[in-house]
């Protein structure tokens, strides 16, 4: 695998990935509109004055003191 980084055509269009898509029933058309309203949202949602939720990760590192002082 190359350290470069595929288009989404690319990756749609590579083999395997469609052999993936073709084993789980998963559309490349659905996929795509999928993807370009996640893209759509997160665009939307860093726009908003929202206070971002850290992910769980960051949240647990930062609990783990209390934790283990019960």
């Amino acid at each position: 695998m190359s350290e470069r980084i595929n288009t989404l055509d690319e990756l749609l269009n590579d083999p395997m990935v469609m052999l993936v898509m073709e084993r789980d029933r998963v559309r490349p058309t659905e996929l795509r509109m999928l993807l370009e309203r996640a893209r759509d949202k997160a665009v939307d949602d860093s726009r908003a004055d929202q206070p971002m939720l850290p992910p769980a990760h960051v949240v647990a590192r930062s609990c783990l003191r209390q934790w283990l002082t019960r």
